[in-house]
């Protein structure tokens, strides 16, 4: 916190002072909200690299002012500012990169250089001394004409005996080959995500716009896309999700974090 703010205007003031007006405790918002109290924690406290990447934080602050029921644009815009000082300030204090001049440029293309020459050097000599230092010339073929083939004495032409008739059967004709059916090429994906718990996902069909929000438990939400989803879910235990109308296994316990899955998954290289 800089000393221009005040805790009434930092991120973790402005939560922990909506928190307290209300009455409530970290326990019981971690319990209703199955974010981890450590990460409620880190959210107050602002310590930004105790946390996982921006966009669950984004989701754990709305779901700490859902809990409070409480609009999270402010909160949201304390920690935008927050995470942009964080960020400036790290790159203030990172060290410059090193300064490559153009004299150590040119020493070594000149190093290369020479070593290159050496090495074609080398290869030079050992070529000439292996070949003795003089020209074999090849040795001459000789090409023989060639020989034309014995010319054999005309044979009286002999008649062809007759050959007797065949009755021919009448042709059968081929069978018509069936018609071709066409086959049906895939459709769009639906998907469905189903909350036993409440939990915070983010569903993005194909390159389409991402949709992420807290959803309670009981509710449900589904999707559709030509090719794929990517899905963030931050409690794979509290959800049930079913592709195409099947019911996928469970992605994990409760309280795991599942980042960017996506779903029809592609089928492995090499089979």
């Amino acid at each position: 916190m800089t000393p221009a703010e005040t805790p009434a205007t930092s991120l973790g003031g402005y939560l922990r002072a909506l928190r307290e007006a209300k009455g409530s405790s970290l326990e019981d918002m971690a319990r209703s909200t199955r974010v981890g109290i450590r990460h409620l924690e880190a959210i107050e406290e602002e310590r930004l690299a105790d946390l996982p990447s921006p966009v669950f934080v984004r989701g754990f602050i709305r779901a700490y002012c859902g809990f409070l029921r409480e609009a999270p644009e402010e909160a949201l815009g304390h920690y935008e500012a927050l995470a942009g000082e964080r960020a400036a300030a790290r790159a203030a204090n990172a060290p410059p990169p090193p300064r490559t001049t153009w004299a150590n440029s040119s020493v070594l293309v000149g190093l290369a250089l020479l070593v290159i020459l050496g090495i074609a050097l080398i290869v030079i000599n050992l070529t000439v001394k292996r070949t003795g230092g003089t020209s074999v010339a090849a040795p001459k073929m000789e090409v023989l004409a060639p020989v034309p083939p014995p010319v054999e004495a005309p044979r009286p032409a002999v008649a062809p005996a007759p050959k007797p008739a065949v009755a021919q059967s009448p042709a059968t004709p081929a069978p018509t080959p069936a018609p071709a059916v066409a086959k049906s090429g895939p459709g769009p994906h639906r998907l469905l995500i189903k909350a036993i718990e409440p939990t915070w996902i983010r569903v993005q069909p194909d390159e389409g716009r991402a949709t992420e929000e807290l959803l309670p438990a009981g509710a449900s939400r589904e999707w559709s896309a030509e090719r794929r989803f990517l899905v963030t879910i931050g409690n794979a235990g509290g959800v049930e999700l079913a592709l195409n109308g099947k019911v996928l296994p469970p992605l994990g316990p409760k309280g795991t974090v599942i980042q960017r899955l996506e779903l029809p998954q592609a089928p492995a290289s090499g089979s």
